[in-house]
C-alpha cells in the first residue's frame, strides 16, 4: 500500500501539503481532485520520486512496478508499433539478455532467456501494443508509420499507449483525456476497468472518474481527504460534510459568545470571579471549528442574441477539407434557431472542418451554405491560439474586439469598462496586461469564452470548448449553455457537458454528416464494439499462418468468424433500422407538408413550409443514399 504519514511536502517556499496522513491499499482506482494548483501534480512528483518530502514519512512498496505518461514530446524514427511495445520494459529487457546469450554461445543462458519471455508474454507482445494502438484511434495503416510523422496531440497519445503497454503495480495517469477525443475516450474507459493494479488519476472529466474510479482523494487548503466512493459519490459526502460543519460552526459561535458575556459581566465581581474564571479557562481549551470558507465559483451567462434568424444556415450538397483533400461530401443539413446539436464522430473523419467551414475559418470546396439574415457567429476554436495573439494581454484582445464590433467611434467601450467585463471571467489586477503567451491553458480558455459572449452571439460553434478547464468552469460553461437562446453546435468528449447541453446529435463518418438516432449511451456501445473488431482484426493479421487445422479448429474458426461477422454488422443493423425509422418519420412529414400547400396558405406560413419541404426532401434524400450504402455494406458481410 501506498502510506503517508504526518507528512509535509514543499514546492519551493510554498508548503503544498501540510502534516497529511492517507493511506491508498492495492487495487484501488483513485480519482485526486482539487482546484488547479491545489497540488495535485506535486503529489504525483512525490510519489514517482521526483520529489521527497520535507517531514513526516512516505512509504510504498519497492517491489512495486510504476508505470506513467511521459510529458516530454518523442522524436524518433522508430515505427509507432516499436515506439509503444519498447513500453514493456520488462520485455525490452529480457529480450537484451537473449541477445547477450546468443553472442556468447551460452546454451542455457538462451534457453532460459526463452523460458523468461514466454512468462512475460513475448507471443502476444506486438498484437497487445497494436490494440493500445488502434484503441486510442489511429488507423491499421498507421501501425508502422515513425513516430515523427504524426502531429504533437497523436504523439501523446502514443505516449499514453507506450505507458499502458508497460507491466505496473501503480499507474499513474494526470489528464490522460486531454488529447482524446470521444472514441478513445470510451476505449481508454475500458481498459482502466480492467486494470489490476493500484491507480491514480487526475482529471477534470466528471463522466471518466465516475466509470474509472473507487476512491476520491481531495486536495483543499494543504490538506488532504479520502473519500469512499467515484466523483459523484465525493460531491454529494463532501455537501453533506460542509453543511454538517457550518451549522457546528454557528452553534459553537453561539456558545462561546454566550460564555463571553457572562466573563465580561461577571470577572470584575468577588462572588462570581471562580466561575467566570472557569468559564475562561473552558473557551481555552474548545477545540475551534473552522467556518467554511467556500470558494467563489466562476459563473458567466451569454448575453440575449439581438435576433434569431431561422433557419440559421442551410447546407446544400457541402464538400469540405483542406486544399486538394476532400474530408466530407454530399452534405447537406439545416441549422434551426434554438437546436442543441451534438457533433460526434472519430477523430480525423471530419468535426473540427466541419465546424471551421461552417465558422468560415476555412473555405468550402463546394456546394453551398446559405445564411440567415443577422447571423452572428461564435466561434470556440479547439486551438485557442488560432485566435489568440500569444504577444497580446487580454486588455489588449478586448480593445481591438471592441472597436472591431463599434459601430462608430463613439461607441467604443471605455477601458474602464472592458476591465470590469474581463474581471467577469476572474482577469484581475495586473492580469489584464498580462501576455497570453504566458498564461495556462485555462486562462486562454476563459478569455477566448469572454470574446464570444462580448460578441453577443446567436449561433455558437464549440470545437472542444473544456480540453483545459477545471470541473468548477465546466458547470459553469454547462449552466451558461443551457441558458442561452441562440443555437449550440458542440463537438467535446466531455460527456457531462454533452448530456447536458445537446437534445440532438450528428454522425460525423465515413465522409459525410447524417443525423444520429440514439444517445450517447448507444454511441458509446456502438464505439466499443468497433474497438473489439479492430483489436480482434489486429490480432489476426499479427498472428502467424498455420500450415493445417484439424476439422475441430476448422469449426471453431469458422465459429469465431461467424461471431466476428454478426459483431461487424449489429451496428450497421442498428444504424440501419435508425435510418428507416427516420425515413418513415420524414416520409409522413413530407405528406403532410405537400397536402398544407396544396390546401392554400398565408404568405408567410406558406414560405415557412415550403423552406420545412425542402429540408426534410434535402434529409431524406441523404438518408435514402446512406441506406443503401449501408444495405451493400450488410450483402458483403453476410
Amino acid at each position: 500500500m501506498i502510506t503517508l504519514k504526518n507528512l509535509t511536502l514543499r514546492r519551493g517556499a510554498k508548503v503544498v501539503l501540510d502534516k497529511v496522513s492517507l493511506v491508498l491499499n492495492p487495487g484501488e482506482k483513485v480519482a485526486l481532485v482539487g482546484r488547479n494548483g491545489a497540488g495535485k501534480s506535486t503529489l504525483f512528483a512525490l510519489v514517482d520520486g521526483s520529489l521527497h518530502e520535507d517531514n513526516g514519512d512516505f512509504a510504498m512498496p519497492s517491489q512495486w512496478r510504476l508505470a506513467q505518461v511521459a510529458q516530454h514530446m518523442p522524436e524518433t524514427e522508430e515505427s509507432a508499433t516499436g515506439f509503444v511495445l519498447a513500453g514493456d520494459t520488462r520485455l525490452v529487457q529480457l529480450r537484451a539478455e537473449l541477445t547477450r546469450a546468443e553472442e556468447s554461445g551460452d546454451g542455457m543462458a538462451i534457453a532460459h532467456a526463452h523460458t523468461d519471455l514466454a512468462d512475460a508474454g513475448e507471443h502476444d507482445a506486438m498484437p497487445r501494443a497494436q490494440a493500445l494502438i488502434l484503441g486510442l484511434g489511429f488507423k491499421s495503416n498507421e501501425l508502422d508509420q515513425p513516430v515523427n510523422s504524426f502531429s504533437g496531440g497523436w504523439r501523446m497519445r502514443l505516449q499514453l499507449a507506450r505507458a499502458l503497454m508497460c507491466p505496473s503495480d501503480l499507474l499513474l495517469l494526470d489528464e490522460p483525456t486531454n488529447h482524446l477525443d470521444l472514441d478513445a475516450l470510451v476505449w481508454l474507459e475500458a481498459w482502466l476497468k480492467r486494470y489490476p493494479g493500484t491507480l491514480v488519476v487526475i482529471s477534470h472529466d466528471r463522466e471518466f472518474l465516475d466509470a474509472v474510479t473507487d476512491v476520491t482523494v481531495h486536495i483543499e487548503r494543504q490538506q488532504l481527504t479520502r473519500y469512499a466512493g467515484n466523483y459523484s459519490a465525493f460531491e454529494t459526502l463532501r455537501a453533506q460534510q460542509l453543511a454538517l460543519q457550518q451549522a457546528s460552526f454557528e452553534r459553537q459561535q453561539e456558545k462561546i459568545a454566550h460564555l463571553q458575556k457572562f466573563i465580561d459581566r461577571f470577572k470584575a465581581k468577588a462572588t462570581k470571579a471562580r466561575q467566570a474564571q472557569s468559564r475562561v479557562k473552558a473557551l481555552e481549551r474548545m477545540e475551534k471549528i473552522a467556518p467554511v470558507l467556500a470558494d467563489a465559483e466562476f459563473t458567466f451567462e451569454f448575453k440575449e442574441p439581438a435576433s434569431l434568424p431561422n433557419p440559421m444556415l442551410a447546407i446544400r450538397d457541402g464538400s469540405y477539407g483542406y486544399g486538394d483533400t476532400e474530408i466530407l461530401r454530399g452534405v447537406n443539413r439545416s441549422v434551426l434557431a434554438g437546436q442543441r446539436i451534438g457533433i460526434l464522430g472519430a477523430n480525423g473523419q471530419g468535426k473540427s472542418t466541419l465546424v471551421k467551414t461552417i465558422a468560415q475559418q476555412i473555405p468550402a470546396l463546394g456546394g453551398t451554405i446559405t445564411t440567415g439574415k443577422g447571423l452572428a457567429i461564435g466561434y470556440f476554436a479547439q486551438q485557442e491560439l488560432d485566435v489568440l495573439r500569444p504577444e497580446d494581454d487580454p486588455l489588449q484582445h478586448m480593445t481591438r474586439l471592441a472597436r472591431e464590433l463599434a459601430a462608430s467611434p463613439g461607441e467604443v467601450a471605455r477601458e474602464q469598462e472592458l476591465r470590469n467585463f474581463l474581471g467577469s471571467f476572474n482577469f484581475n489586477g495586473d492580469m489584464v496586461k498580462q501576455a497570453v503567451g504566458t498564461m495556462s491553458g485555462g486562462e486562454k480558455a476563459r478569455l477566448v469564452l469572454a470574446m464570444i459572449v462580448w460578441q453577443r452571439p446567436n449561433l455558437l460553434l464549440l470545437d472542444e470548448p473544456t480540453n483545459h478547464l477545471d470541473l468548477s468552469t465546466r458547470e459553469a460553461l454547462s449552466v451558461a449553455l443551457n441558458e442561452f437562446e441562440g443555437t449550440v453546435m458542440l463537438v467535446s468528449h466531455d460527456r457531462a457537458l454533452l448530456r447536458a447541453v445537446c437534445d440532438e446529435f450528428w454522425l460525423v463518418g465515413r465522409g459525410t454528416v447524417a443525423p444520429f438516432d440514439g444517445d450517447l449511451d448507444d454511441y458509446q456501445q456502438y464505439l466499443l464494439d468497433e474497438a473489439r473488431r479492430m483489436r480482434d482484426s489486429a490480432r489476426q493479421e499479427a498472428a502467424p499462418p498455420a500450415a493445417a487445422v484439424s476439422a475441430q479448429e476448422q469449426r471453431k474458426l469458422d465459429a469465431q468468424q461467424r461471431q466476428q461477422a454478426a459483431a461487424r454488422a449489429r451496428p450497421l443493423k442498428r444504424e440501419l433500422e435508425q435510418s428507416e425509422k427516420r425515413m418513415a418519420a420524414l416520409s409522413d412529414e413530407r405528406a403532410a407538408l405537400e397536402s398544407r400547400l396544396a390546401g392554400g396558405l398565408a404568405p408567410a406560413e406558406l414560405a415557412d413550409a415550403g423552406r420545412r419541404l425542402k429540408a426534410v426532401s434535402e434529409e431524406l434524400e441523404g438518408l435514402e443514399e446512406r441506406w443503401l450504402e449501408l444495405t451493400e455494406q450488410l450483402d458483403n458481410i453476410g
